[in-house]
């Protein structure tokens, strides 16, 4: 994977980019299913800093409407997002099946 921030380095908040931060084409096959937790924003919590989104191995995390969501097709529910979350905004949950 080529992460798209290592050639275009932001120096301000307003130039990280609303989507993941790496290049379309990597992530091409969705989650099967094997996944048994996953993270959950909780917007009153959540400030929108983005470290999640910098720390995010598979880049699903993308800023939207001034609000921080996930990509569950992708998430492989690693819980790196929650780790990194100063704030406690992000709680991993039982991946509910059926």
């Amino acid at each position: 994977m080529k992460p798209f921030l290592r050639e275009n380095i932001p120096t301000d908040l307003e130039e990280i980019p609303d989507a993941p931060a790496y290049e379309a084409g990597y992530l091409v096959t969705k989650n099967a299913g094997w996944r048994n937790v996953r993270p959950v924003i909780d917007p009153l919590k959540c400030t929108v800093c983005l470290n999640c989104y910098l720390h995010c191995p598979d880049g699903v995390i993308f800023r939207k409407d001034g609000r921080v969501e996930i990509d569950y097709d992708f998430c492989k529910g690693c819980g790196i997002c929650k780790k990194i979350c100063r704030l406690g905004a992000i709680e991993m949950e039982a991946e509910k099946n059926g």
